[in-house]
């Protein structure tokens, strides 16, 4: 494996269109904030220190029963291929702005990444398709038992894992649900749903995460604390507020299938027509489109489209992705022209694969 073909690969395995509750959930996360004992943390580390840190992770992660792992170093490519990997949710935004003494191992389906000196020494991501925290859950803690039999991580008796930001002291435990609230959006309640969410000890993000812009309706929602509470309590919190903000917006669905099903459809179809006909499709409209024809299918008014289409299309219709696959780095015109090209095609060919089938 190598960073061809982990970009080639265009559909990671939390884009697959499975799992519980995924009319809603599009995927679940658990990040772990690990830093190892004898070195500072990674904005005090000197050049030699932080290549000491990333042959000792590539040792410990070629040990992996169920690798491989394929470890990218962030300064041996090129800013596209960087952001290509923040699209694919395999590395965050911030992270690929310095690449110097930075790298991320990558198992095969895309499920597992491990960025080496991002905020802290080891961010241990794994994700998964629909509402799998406890899933999740488990593979990062695999993955996290492997390391610490090869590597000595800083711990602290009274407080639990110590990390860079005092916010992840403790479990060093993020876990998050991307949710679709597209219902909740257009009935005017998703900020009265949403607006609650701190004082249960949890926080909304954007489609990538931290810092990041809420579009096509997607939300991250994740954990605030991770001191003075377990990993069972903090998927505890997140799996039952989300299971009900799952409830809100499905009964926001069907409020709006009864009293305006006419005028649901025709936004649905409307969506669909400009996907499969528009000659250019700017990057945010294309997200908001593509929300109206995921809730469609999710409705049942369309039938013949698999969901995991629309996830991959959110990843695929990327300006990086679009640039890579174009071979070059393009104006906002010429991606809004790729991209209508690339939906056009996927959305016509699922159509037409279902009709075979």
């Amino acid at each position: 494996m190598s960073i061809e073909s982990i970009i080639q690969k265009t559909v990671s395995h939390w884009m697959q269109a499975s799992g519980r509750l995924n009319d809603v959930v599009i995927s679940s996360r658990i990040r772990l904030a690990r830093n190892l004992e004898g070195y500072p943390f990674p904005l005090e580390l000197s050049e030699s220190q932080a290549l000491e840190l990333i042959n000792q992770v590539k040792e410990a992660v070629a040990k992996a029963p169920d690798g491989p792992f394929e470890y990218v170093s962030l300064s041996e490519i090129s800013p596209l291929e960087r952001h290509v990997l923040v699209e694919k949710h395999l590395v965050s935004p911030q992270y690929v702005e310095n690449p110097m003494g930075r790298g991320v191992a990558i198992n095969d389906d895309q499920s597992i990444s491990i960025m080496v000196n991002e905020e802290d020494h080891l961010r241990i991501q794994c994700f998964l398709p629909g509402f799998n925290l406890e899933e999740a859950w488990d593979c990062a803690a695999k993955v996290d038992d492997l390391l610490e039999a090869s590597l000595d991580i800083a711990f602290d008796e009274k407080i639990g894992f110590l990390t860079a930001c005092p916010t992840n002291v403790g479990t060093g435990l993020r876990a998050s649900a991307m949710v679709h609230l597209p219902a909740l959006v257009m009935t005017n309640q998703v900020n009265r749903v949403l607006g609650s969410l701190p004082q249960l000890g949890l926080t909304v993000r954007g489609l990538f995460g931290e810092g990041s812009d809420a579009m096509g309706n997607l939300f991250q929602i994740s954990n605030q604390v991770t001191l003075g509470k377990t990993e069972e309590d903090i998927l505890a919190n997140l799996s039952a507020v989300t299971s009900q903000i799952v409830d809100k917006e499905r009964e926001a669905r069907q409020s709006l299938s009864e009293g305006a099903k006419e005028q649901l459809e025709d936004r649905v179809w409307r969506a669909y027509g400009l996907l499969t006909n528009a000659r250019l499709i700017p990057g945010q409209e294309a997200l908001k489109l593509l929300s109206d024809v995921r809730l469609g299918a999710d409705l049942g008014f369309i039938s013949n489209l698999e969901l995991e289409v629309f996830n991959e299309l959110i990843v695929s219709t990327g300006p990086a992705h679009l640039q890579y696959f174009a071979g070059q780095e393009i104006n906002s015109m010429a991606r809004a022209g790729q991209r209508a090209i690339l939906i056009r095609s996927r959305l016509i060919n699922a159509d037409r694969e279902e009709q075979r089938c």
